[in-house]
């Protein structure tokens, strides 16, 4: 049975023994971060936590509790797509991918399980009143101030949504989009909406300007796990997320249509904050913001919602999560997409073997990449490829490897890209787009990018003498001290 709420995957990591309770009052300025990113940073990703009275900037309660760091681990992630491994996923997508008709009638009747799971899982309307129309309020009644929206560093530009499904229509084609874009307060009921220039949510902004005319927008918080993961997933414009994450949890996704605006909302969600954006404003400032770049990312302009009502189920949870110095929770969701996605790559880059974007890279600064090389030039090739590919034209820097290498250890990555390279002869470098949020980069979203080959040389590459073997103990050896080792009385294996 899927995870349906937010609700349940909580009580599912509480039963786990993967979640603490925080019963004392937390303030949500500052004072919830800090926490957080203190158990963020023990080892593993550390425990969920729940606080259940956080305490709001005038000092009074929060009715609601906060989720927090709910996905900020191996374990918990593969708990909310509701898998023991996350490479499972991945493989679904390949048996998927590789499906090729057999021969005979029974043969062929054996694939039909295989082929209706492509289709069985698209968005449905649900029946009745929404859970998360249990409570509503409009108009006047509206007060963002009212919800534990999180102050999260000292110079922030002010209280953030930081875990939100924010749901757009493109004008034209009529395909929803499904994002997790960060979102500060701007006043009782307005919102500024950093929606960064490459995002499908800017490009809908970008279209509906054009037109002249108001933008709807939802921002939905919670509801079932792999909806809220798939809002960070970076899947094709034409994809939608709620289909993606009915694929993931293998179960529709139900949806209801929002109150005040022609959107729909995941039936589930525990907030929903519904409102639009008028083309004809001016932009607001937005940030700074502790990034997770582990630097502040500046103040910028971008457009203002104006939310028209908010809804939520009768007792909900209100989800965050926070980012800055890695690692955080987001690595997490990132890894998740990392493995899910590892077949789609392969699609257009068959010689892919494994990919990793360690903690440290903040997935755009640094990715290992292992190949199976079987040709000089390979290597080049792959990081042309790689930096082609969608989000993937963002990474700053590619270090190729051999198919033998685990790119998933840094470590082993490292030591063997250094031994191989020859700096001048295996670094490329090369300009294109680069991530809003880097800093460093010449202009504002264009630079540089950097590959390193770090494979075996060919002698067509320009290496002609012998290429050294790794040490490695022979197996009669290790054999030999295995049978002996429960002897030594030494402490490790």
């Amino acid at each position: 049975m899927s995870l349906e709420s937010l609700a349940a995957f909580v009580e599912a990591l509480d039963r786990a023994g993967e979640l603490v309770r925080v019963t004392q009052p937390v303030s949500v300025e500052l004072e919830l971060c800090e926490i957080a990113d203190r158990a963020m940073k023990q080892p593993g990703g550390g425990p969920a936590l729940l606080f259940e009275h956080p305490v709001l900037r005038d000092g009074s309660r929060s009715a609601y509790p906060v989720g927090i760091n709910l996905f900020g681990s191996m374990r918990r992630m593969a708990m909310a797509l509701e898998v023991t491994d996350l490479d499972a996923i991945g493989a679904r997508i390949t048996q998927l991918l590789e499906m090729k008709v057999p021969e005979g009638f029974v043969a062929k009747l054996s694939l039909l399980p295989r082929l209706l799971e492509l289709s069985k899982f698209p968005p449905r309307r649900h029946d009745g009143r929404a859970p998360c129309h249990e409570v509503v309020w409009r108009g006047d009644e509206v007060d963002l101030d009212r919800l534990p929206l999180l102050k999260c560093w000292p110079e922030d530009g002010g209280a953030y949504i930081t875990f939100p499904m924010v749901i757009t229509r493109d004008p034209v084609r009529g395909i929803r989009n499904v994002g997790m874009y960060r979102v500060m307060q701007t006043g009782k009921a307005t919102l500024a909406m950093h929606w960064q220039r490459h995002k499908v949510g800017a490009a809908h902004w970008r279209a509906m300007a054009e037109r002249g005319e108001r933008m709807p927008v939802c921002i939905a918080l919670g509801g079932d796990p792999p909806s809220m993961y798939s809002a960070s997933a970076p899947l094709p414009p034409t994809v939608d997320e709620f289909l993606f994450a009915g694929f993931l949890r293998r179960d529709h996704v139900r949806l209801a249509k929002a109150l005040t605006c022609d959107l729909e909302v995941p039936a589930e969600a525990d907030f929903v904050l519904e409102g639009y954006i008028d083309p004809a404003e001016p932009l607001v400032t937005e940030g700074p913001f502790g990034d997770h770049t582990g630097f502040y990312s500046l103040a910028d302009l971008y457009p203002q919602v104006h939310v028209t009502a908010v809804t939520m189920r009768r007792q909900p949870v209100f989800p965050a999560t926070i980012v800055g110095r890695p690692p955080m929770e987001d690595y997490y969701l990132g890894h998740a997409t990392e493995r899910i996605f590892l077949p789609l790559l392969r699609l257009t880059v068959p010689e892919i073997v494994d990919y990793h974007m360690p903690a440290e890279g903040i997935f755009h600064n640094l990715v290992f990449v292992s190949i199976d090389k079987q040709y000089p030039g390979q290597a080049q090739k792959v990081m042309n490829a790689l930096w082609g590919q969608g989000l993937m034209s963002l990474a700053k820097v590619l270090v190729v490897v051999d198919k033998w290498v685990n790119v998933r250890d840094a470590q082993e990555a490292w030591w063997v890209a250094l031994n191989h390279l020859d700096p001048e002869r295996d670094t490329r470098f090369t300009m294109g787009p680069v991530d809003v949020l880097d800093h460093a980069s010449r202009t504002f979203t264009y630079g540089s990018k950097m590959g390193l080959d770090g494979t075996r040389k060919l002698p067509e590459e320009g290496f002609t003498r012998d290429w050294p073997r790794v040490i490695a103990m022979d197996d009669e050896t290790r054999k030999r001290v295995d049978a002996k080792w429960a002897s030594l009385g030494l402490p490790w294996r």
